[in-house]
């Protein structure tokens, strides 16, 4: 028998779908699942994209330019000018999703074997992404205690190496929702500018910010050759099946090479890219309704997890994700449990273990994400089993003993 390779032996699979064979056990078995682990919303697609499909008039479904419909980048221009990021659409490729955008922009900004840098806990598939590019992921650790703040100029200088050529950052973060501030990304910039480095910034959440305002990393002066934005409609139009992403350079070199990769895969998806161009069509005010309702489910989560005793959550600044500790000492085993061994009115709830989402063995073992896709109801009833569960548990730790995490 012919062996696979081993790049496909590295490549890792995805934590936050581990779990799904015992979702499915559990809903088979009649218990009510409710989904946390993942970052689904369940807003509603907006209409007059889904209509802008439907009305397609054309008789032949052809390819697209590879670098995606000029009409389509035009109009992205509008949306990025009215944001600060101010580009011509020629400095726009349209991906199939943020996914590959991240995987092109790996490919073309560095070899195999260098490295890049990220602050952890980060979005598991980064991994993934920088396996399939031959590229090592350099954590550097930001800490719950401080609500996962950006780590010290003197913490990247340290990771810092000859085969070093990025540092990537996600704006606001998943899985933690940071919102990174600007004097936060300045700090970024004099490292970059420093050590002549890429700076690649996941902004899939630049809509949802609740505590202050976003920050571009191509708003940054003097980075027009460094900065590589990644982007996508998924969470933000809730089109997660839409698959339709973006990269953006100043950079023409880099633009160039990526260009011969999005040729390599013909085009990106041409129905979804009709769905994002009348999604920039959208009111002004669309995001401000979907927002609200995000931040309410956020004060609802995060009040609930800080009255549960032992549980540590800070609030976090965008996007629709939270990161708590919990008061066990494997949130792996934990989130199993749940789903194999608990019910609450029969209903239990799945979580994401945050061990998933670090590069550093050992880290965020008592920890967990949560996606606050739900509608609030739905939340507390979330909570409620969850509050129950930890009460339940055979290896919860209680007040008397000592947890494996400092809380604030």
């Amino acid at each position: 028998m012919p062996f696979i390779s081993q790049r496909g032996q590295d490549m890792p699979a995805s934590p936050i779908r581990k779990l799904v064979p015992y979702a499915e056990a559990a809903r088979s078995r009649g218990v009510e699942v409710y989904h946390l682990n993942i970052g689904q919303p369940d807003i509603e697609t907006p209409a007059a994209t889904l209509e802008a499909v439907r009305n397609s008039t054309f008789k032949i479904l052809e390819y697209s330019h590879s670098a995606g419909n000029e009409s389509y980048r035009r109009k992205l221009v509008k949306y990025y000018g009215k944001r600060g990021i101010n580009i011509n659409y020629q400095q726009i490729i349209v991906t199939t999703g943020g996914s590959e955008a991240i995987l092109f922009g790996f490919l073309s900004c560095l070899d195999a074997g260098d490295e890049v840098i990220i602050p952890e806990p980060f979005y598991a598939n980064y991994n993934g992404f920088a396996t399939e590019a031959g590229v090592k992921v350099i954590p550097v650790t930001s800490y719950i205690e401080n609500g996962f703040a950006l780590p010290s100029a003197d913490a990247f200088e340290k990771a810092i190496t000859e085969r070093t050529r990025a540092i990537m950052i996600c704006n606001p973060n998943n899985p933690t929702g940071y919102l990174y501030s600007h004097k936060e990304l300045i700090r970024l910039q004099n490292l970059v500018k420093k050590h002549d480095l890429y700076l690649f910034s996941d902004e899939a959440y630049r809509e949802f910010c609740y505590e202050g305002e976003h920050f571009s990393a191509m708003q940054l002066e003097d980075l027009e050759e460094n900065v590589i934005l990644i982007d996508t409609i998924s969470k933000r139009y809730s089109a997660c099946g839409g698959r339709i992403g973006a990269l953006i350079s100043r950079n023409q070199q880099v633009l160039d090479a990526v260009l011969k990769f999005a040729q390599a895969r013909l085009s990106p998806p041409s129905f979804s890219q009709i769905l994002g161009e009348a999604a920039v069509d959208l009111p002004d005010d669309y995001f401000n309704t979907t927002k609200e309702e995000y931040r309410k489910r956020r004060n609802v989560l995060v009040e609930r997890l800080n009255r549960m005793e032992g549980v540590y959550c800070p609030s976090p600044g965008g996007a629709f994700y939270a990161m708590a500790s919990l008061p066990v000492p494997d949130t792996e085993i934990f989130s199993q449990w749940l789903l194999e061994s608990f019910t609450l009115k029969g209903q239990t709830l799945m979580l994401a273990p945050a061990a998933g989402f670090y590069g550093t063995e050992g880290l965020g073992k008592n920890e967990v994400r949560l996606a606050y896709v739900l509608n609030t109801e739905s939340i507390h009833k979330a909570m409620d089993c969850l509050e129950a569960a930890l009460k339940a548990y055979p290896e919860t730790i209680s007040a008397g003993k000592t947890a494996s995490v400092s809380y604030p």
